[in-house]
């Protein structure tokens, strides 16, 4: 088995600095998965936490998992919602939505954690935004640690959250070297948010993806410490992508359009209630 290890790029999110890890150069999805932040960890206060304006959203589902610390979700459907470790907040965008990361008015200390994209299919792009928050997700016990269903479903056991097409998301809380079965037709990556750990050889610590492919029905990981790891997997996404900022889209028209509705703030994503200013956007390059 071969593992191509590739390096996150910082960016500043909001109050945060995160590592990136999807999309990269020569590597934009595995499966439908097309985003990756690491945030933190970072301290926060009741006042002062992600604090990641209201920004658009379409195409895509975003997916907010923390390991640390608390934060606050608004959108524009109404939703206000606390999320803690071990829950889950899935936003789908479909046509448009547009949400808020916020100091939760409450938490002070430490926050960790990542958020993920799900592209849509053509099946459900176009479709209604939703919001859903799960407090409780699926465990299964491993030969080395415990796994957490974010997203999907593993050897049979399903996430309650919604997916639109094959894959899975799992948080694998490892103390020892582990043996994990897997679904030959589908790609994975492993993201190490704690600690290290190896595949055939191949070092990932914080700050790298390692990407496994397809064709594996068994993922053996070496762990060299208490590390938190997530398993990204899914049938490869067959669908042409176009991403430009916060938007997954199939052409530079549908951009277009979706850039020139929060430019102008038409009623297309709709309002948040939020103290913090808007996320303005500098027009697409090809303008």
């Amino acid at each position: 088995m071969s593992i191509e290890v590739s390096d996150s790029r910082e960016q500043t999110v909001g109050g945060f600095t995160v590592r990136r890890a999807l999309p990269r150069r020569g590597r934009r999805t595995v499966g439908a998965w097309c985003f990756a932040d690491h945030m933190g960890p970072a301290d926060v206060t009741e006042g002062s936490g992600l604090d990641v304006g209201p920004h658009p959203h379409m195409g895509l589902q975003t997916v907010t998992w923390l390991l640390d610390g608390q934060a606050l979700h608004k959108d524009s459907l109404g939703s206000e919602q606390v999320i803690s470790p071990g829950q889950l907040n899935l936003m789908t965008a479909g046509n448009a939505v547009a949400h808020a990361e916020e100091a939760t008015g409450q938490y002070r200390g430490t926050l960790e954690g990542i958020q993920l994209w799900i592209a849509q299919p053509e099946a459900t792009r176009n479709g209604a935004a939703a919001f859903e928050h799960h407090a409780e997700l699926p465990q299964v016990e491993l030969d080395g640690g415990m796994a957490t269903v974010l997203v999907g479903e593993h050897e049979g056991l399903a996430s309650p959250a919604r997916h639109d097409t094959p894959l899975v998301g799992m948080d694998l809380d490892l103390r020892q070297r582990t043996h994990l079965p897997l679904r030959a037709d589908f790609e994975y990556a492993l993201i190490v948010m704690r600690g290290s750990v190896a595949v055939s050889g191949e070092k990932l610590v914080p700050g790298t993806l390692g990407h496994l492919g397809t064709g594996l029905d068994e993922l053996d990981v070496e762990v060299a410490e208490a590390s938190r790891v997530i398993l990204l997997g899914g049938e490869p996404f067959g669908e042409p992508l176009m991403m430009w900022w916060n938007f997954v889209a199939r052409s530079r028209a549908e951009i277009d359009a979706a850039y020139a509705s929060w430019r102008d703030q038409d009623d297309r994503f709709g309002t948040v209630r939020s103290s913090l200013p808007l996320i303005p956007a500098d027009p697409p390059f090809w303008q």
